[in-house]
């Protein structure tokens, strides 16, 4: 089986780090094929991608079944989807066993995938890496505490060292959003515990490569962010 990924610009496309993070964590052998998705080129680039995934956007998984007759191809276009398959690949290495646990981790999961971006919406994922941060408004700032309560919550409950004891797909969903919150607000000392896992993630081995990546590159900024 030939999987490969194409993935996008390091500090511009957060679903596309969610769906390799997932493939270097289980330690599954793929080939990426990096995307410029800045503008002006972005287009142009996204449009070679529309000719063979509907979805038209970096990450597109593909899946050469080499050892069948047929040589079956699959295209997997979805970040979330990716990582469900990555997950079965590994033999369910990146869910929790029990099968309670295991549907709160999906919900966190499918939360990150449907609206948990619309908490703090002008915190762009490349805004994480701008090197003077802007202030909050009172309004980001109760947001993103309210996600650190609920994290906090999760973490004393499984007793850590990860939101449902050992790292999984919950957690490497969240790598994008834990980086552009804490980079601008600081988990205070009363969520001690999110701040250790808010570390302990941006410093996993995988994590760090893709974001020290990130930092060589030009900041990618939107006038959006200083209003």
């Amino acid at each position: 089986m030939k999987l490969t990924l194409y993935s996008g610009t390091r500090n511009a496309s957060s679903w596309a780090m969610r769906a390799w993070l997932s493939l270097k964590e289980t330690n599954i052998e793929f080939e990426e094929i990096i995307i410029d998705i800045k503008r002006p080129q972005r287009w142009r680039n996204i449009a070679e991608i529309s000719t063979f995934s509907p979805a038209s956007r970096v990450p597109v998984l593909v899946v050469e079944e080499e050892e069948t007759q047929s040589k079956d191809t699959h295209i997997i276009y979805d970040s979330q989807a990716i990582m469900e398959f990555v997950n079965e690949l590994s033999n369910n290495q990146l869910l929790p066993d029990n099968k309670f646990v295991r549907a709160e981790a999906r919900s966190m999961l499918a939360w990150q995938h449907a609206d948990m971006g619309k908490i703090c919406p002008s915190l762009s994922f490349e805004s994480s890496f701008y090197p003077d941060k802007k202030i909050l408004s009172a309004d980001n700032v109760k947001s993103a505490e309210g996600l650190y309560q609920v994290w906090e919550g999760l973490l004393s409950k499984y007793q850590g060292p990860y939101l449902f004891g050992d790292v999984s797909l919950a957690d490497l969903t969240l790598v994008p959003s834990v980086l552009r919150l804490t980079s601008h607000l600081e988990p205070s000392h009363h969520f001690p515990l999110t701040k250790a896992w808010a570390e302990r993630l941006l410093n996993r081995l995988h994590v760090k490569a893709w974001l020290d990546e990130a930092y060589e590159l030009d900041p990618i900024y939107y006038d959006s962010y200083l209003h």
